[in-house]
This record gives C-alpha cells, sequence and structure tokens, in this order.
C-alpha cells in the first residue's frame, strides 16, 4: 500500500470520526483554543501594575516557593527556570521579571491534584529580580525572589 494513499485513508477515517461530534456541538474547538488571558496584566508596564493586574497587589512571602535558576545567566535571550510550589492547593504559578519591557512573563494554571512544577526558558533584558507568585484556591496569593544577573542582553540587544 502507498504511503500517501495509508495518509488518505487515516485522515479520512479521523474527519468522519470527528465530524458528528462537531456538528452536534460536543466538541467546540473554539473554546479550546480561545482561552482567556488578562491582557492588561501581560502588556503593563512596571512589575507594580502588572502584580495589580494579576491580581496579587498583597502577596505574603514564602519559603515554599522554590525558585532554581542560574545567579548568573550568560545569555539572556535564554534564561531556564526551575520553580515548584510546596503549598497546598496551588491553582496558580505566575513567572514576573522585574526589568523586563513587560515584567509578566508567562502563567500556569492547574486544575486537580497534581504536582506545581514549572520549568520555563524566559527572555531577560538585563539583570533583574525574579519573582514567582502562587496563588492558591482560596484566593491568598505567595511570592518567591530570586536575582538573576545577565551577562548578554535578551529583550534589549
Amino acid at each position: 500500500m502507498s504511503e500517501l494513499r495509508r495518509k488518505f485513508l487515516k485522515s479520512g477515517a479521523s474527519a468522519a470520526l470527528l465530524a458528528p461530534l462537531i456538528g452536534s456541538g460536543l466538541l467546540m474547538p473554539t473554546r479550546v483554543l480561545a482561552a482567556e488571558w488578562n491582557k492588561n496584566a501581560f502588556t503593563a508596564r512596571s512589575a507594580s501594575d502588572a502584580l495589580k493586574a494579576y491580581g496579587s497587589a498583597n502577596t505574603a512571602e514564602s519559603r515554599d516557593i522554590v525558585i532554581n535558576a542560574p545567579e548568573i545567566a550568560e545569555n539572556g535571550a535564554k534564561v531556564e527556570v526551575e520553580i515548584t510550589s510546596n503549598i497546598a492547593s496551588t491553582r496558580s504559578i505566575a513567572i514576573f521579571a522585574d526589568k523586563n519591557p513587560m515584567p509578566l512573563s508567562s502563567v500556569f494554571e492547574f486544575s486537580g491534584p497534581v504536582l506545581p512544577y514549572v520549568k520555563a526558558q524566559l527572555k531577560m533584558a538585563e539583570s533583574t529580580r525574579l519573582r514567582a507568585v502562587v496563588k492558591t484556591t482560596d484566593g491568598k496569593s505567595y511570592v518567591a525572589f530570586r536575582e538573576i544577573k545577565v551577562t548578554l542582553g535578551g529583550c534589549g540587544g
């Protein structure tokens, strides 16, 4: 059997199986692809404005948030960061780089009983303080800090 024919048959069978689900409204791709995002938080130009827009202006510092990141990053275009939250009922982890043009770098939402662990590659404009903000299901916010020195520019060149 030729490979092109095999691909055609596979894709045709998949389309035939998914068509009734999409037609009946059980499978709604627009809802999956169009997740809501906090535009004001992601486009804020200062860390305090981004924290306010994110809803975490009042946070308590916690040692239960572990940030594993290099003290000195040789290239600001690619800084690898690992964050683990040992706080019970963690709902989300947000990463802020204070001196970036737009400080809110990323937000990760969790549901159910999962290990709140994030590994991300950030682009950092210059040496800055990194914040990891953890929100819990009861609405409380916690923060941990880590200073990272950047030797070669990332966002600014």
